[in-house]
């Protein structure tokens, strides 16, 4: 005789849970590998610095969120890193867009081009900066 049906329903369960558990364990981690990381460091570094971006947030407090990991603005190889990163102030949230390039005698992340898209479609050039000092 072959497994009760209770059992097959307690270890169909224990598999679901299990893979759930999983799967967020392994988001969590991809989040906080991207937040450590140089290239993302340095983008919101550079929003934090800038008075005007931060202004239209209405920020402080600037509340940087996870990253959509499935976003196709949002790629990172060897040489090269995109990100399409969700940020919110009191006021109003937007993207920052970021592009970085690793240099390879260093062994550093430079940044190539960091923006900020409002939701009202504002654009505000960060890096290079265009403010006015």
């Amino acid at each position: 005789m072959g497994p009760s049906t209770h059992l097959l329903q307690q270890m169909t369960i224990f598999v679901t849970v299990f893979t759930g558990g999983g799967c967020g364990m392994m988001y969590y981690l991809m989040q906080k590998n991207f937040a450590k990381s140089e290239y993302y460091r340095l983008a919101v570094e550079h929003l934090n610095t800038h008075s005007t971006a931060m202004a239209s947030l209405g920020a402080p407090p600037l509340k940087v969120h996870n990253i959509h990991l499935s976003d196709r603005h949002n790629h990172v190889d060897h040489t090269s890193a995109q990100l399409k990163i969700p940020v919110t102030g009191s006021k109003m949230g937007g993207y920052l867009y970021t592009a970085s390039t690793r240099d390879a005698l260093l062994n550093r992340w430079c940044l190539q081009q960091v923006t900020l898209q409002l939701k009202t479609g504002e654009i505000i050039e960060i890096f290079p900066a265009t403010e006015s000092l």
